[in-house]
């Protein structure tokens, strides 16, 4: 039994935007104008709106979460929905747009093919969508979409669409953004969001579901060179079924590439090296697999391999570190400050970790690191840790899998940050 990689036709996507520049009504009319509710979800918000006093149906209750959320006039989680054209289907990590939940956007676009940022017509970029953007280059996410709303709020302007064009175009250059587009949108009348509206006549490109459907694949992580985190160690068990008493497999996802019956290995950060005698499944045996499959490998020898190790290919292995410099946005009450004690969550493994210091604070208006002591919520800025144990991290710039980590509190174990090893908003300055 065989596999080989196949062509994206799932886009993962992630919105975000300021307060009230109208994504949940965007996000409303996407899956509105696109067919993909049902009925009875319209007469759920067909009631809701009328009970409100409102003419229309109000599209934005079709992703504006739990009910006590809706009725706050906030979104506070992550919300995952999913729809499909005869074109293409489609994941959408629907993001909150207060500050204070930035986090969530980091969580929606960490995984994104695309993301999709708002920006009300009126007001231009806001602090907000700079840090949006920020995020979207550092998590070098493909493709960017700044949909430029309530342009029927001024007329359908185009002068003051462009004016917006232009602060995106320079924010883009600043962030080092290599694949940005805008386009005029009015969620509520739906201008430009399914269909092309004939109050913009002078714009020509793509309405934003087009867009969305031509947008060509992500980077496939096949194309890279072979990881794969060990996540549990299948060891031989007595009184088992006889197939499995001498068994002993290692279990995981492979992250990048693909690995095939026989290829040279070395499991790091031991640094012994093997070859692939065996591929499982539990549908049978494989004699390839590739990312993002989940698999158990059999080695031709017998190491000493515990959970967070590495099973790489030998030809292109990675270093073991025990020093990290990376970018992280900040997600914690708590500032981050040199000394701090946490626990560093790299790919399947776990290891202590402390803040050997700070390198400075990205200043969004320019884009530039700036002197700082120490990261407050939502900041994003360059740290260097010491870990107590070594992990095999590559940059992020190089490989998204296995470049990013996580910071936890130890002592309750809430996320305190999303990092990127190396310099990533540098790295994504050099693409432009």
């Amino acid at each position: 039994m065989s596999a080989s990689p196949g062509m994206q036709t799932v886009l993962r996507l992630a919105t975000a935007g300021s307060v009230d520049d109208g994504k949940s009504t965007l996000v409303g009319r996407l899956l509105f104008d696109s067919k993909s509710i049902l009925a009875d979800q319209l007469d759920s918000v067909e009631r809701a709106s009328k009970d409100r006093g409102l003419e229309t149906a109000d599209l934005a209750l079709l992703t504006d979460g739990l009910r006590a959320e809706r009725e706050q006039g906030i979104t506070i989680d992550v919300a995952y929905r999913y729809f499909a054209t005869p074109n293409r289907s489609f994941i959408l990590a629907d993001c909150p747009g207060h500050v204070q939940y930035t986090r969530n956007t980091v969580t929606g676009a960490s995984t994104a093919d695309a993301i999709v940022v708002l920006v009300d017509v009126r007001k231009g970029i806001l602090e907000q969508t700079s840090r949006h953007l920020a995020v979207a280059a550092l998590l070098r996410v493909p493709h960017v979409i700044v949909v430029v709303n309530k342009i029927d709020l001024v007329d359908y302007d185009q002068a003051a669409y462009e004016a917006v064009e232009i602060q995106v175009a320079e924010a883009a250059h600043l962030l080092g953004l290599p694949d940005v587009r805008t386009v005029p949108v009015s969620a509520l009348t739906g201008a430009n969001v399914v269909d092309l509206s004939d109050k913009t006549p002078w714009y020509d490109g793509p309405s934003v579901l087009s867009l969305l459907e031509e947008l060509p694949p992500a980077d496939n992580p096949v194309h890279e060179s072979f990881r794969f985190p060990v996540q549990f160690v299948i060891r031989p068990q007595s009184g088992a079924d006889e197939r499995f008493r001498d068994y002993r497999g290692y279990a995981g996802q492979v992250a990048a590439g693909v690995v095939r019956v026989g290829d040279p290995v070395v499991v790091l950060p031991s640094g012994k090296a093997t070859t692939i005698a065996g591929i499982d499944t539990a549908d049978g045996e494989l004699t390839e697999a590739f990312a993002p499959q989940s698999v158990t490998l059999r080695l031709a020898d017998d190491i000493d391999i515990a959970r967070g190790d590495l099973i790489a290919a030998a030809t292109d292995a990675p270093a073991p570190t025990q020093e990290v410099d990376g970018t992280v946005a900040w997600l914690s009450d708590r500032p981050l400050v040199p000394g701090a004690r946490v626990l560093l969550k790299h790919t399947t493994k776990t290891v202590q970790a402390v803040v050997k210091a700070v390198g400075g604070r990205l200043n969004l208006a320019t884009a530039h690191l700036e002197p700082a002591d120490q990261l407050e919520l939502n900041d994003i800025g360059h740290v260097t840790l010491r870990l107590a144990s070594p992990i095999v991290a590559e940059q992020y710039a190089v490989a998204r899998r296995t470049g990013a980590f996580l910071l936890i509190d130890a002592h309750d174990g809430n996320t305190l940050a999303a990092g990127m090893v190396g310099d990533a908003l540098l790295a994504a300055k050099a693409t432009v």
